[in-house]
């Protein structure tokens, strides 16, 4: 999903589940604006509270894609079935200027 995209489901009041999976650190110094902390060690746990249902549209957001890509292996290993990573992911958000909230 683009940011493009992301940021006008958002405004739309149709934003999708948003799972951060960066470390508490990286998540507190900013995120986007409803995304749940999920850093990679909990995301399963953190996916169930989030979504009862599999099918669930799930935006995977890390800083650069790598952690995002392993939660995406992992969440498709256990039956989720409709992932995306943020296109360009925390690095690109920040950089084009978007909004982000920060602490918790």
């Amino acid at each position: 999903m683009t940011a493009e995209e992301l940021e006008k489901s958002i405004k739309s009041g149709q934003a999708p589940v948003l799972l951060d999976v960066r470390s508490g650190f990286e998540f507190k110094s900013g995120h986007i604006r409803g995304a749940i902390h999920a850093p990679l060690v909990n995301v399963l746990k953190a996916t169930q509270a989030a979504s009862k249902d599999k099918d669930d549209l799930l935006i995977l957001i890390c800083e650069h894609g790598p952690r995002a890509q392993l939660a995406k292996v992992l969440l498709k290993w256990k039956g989720y079935k409709n992932l995306e990573l943020l296109n360009g992911h925390m690095a690109h958000w920040r950089q084009s200027g978007r909004s982000v909230k920060k602490g918790q």
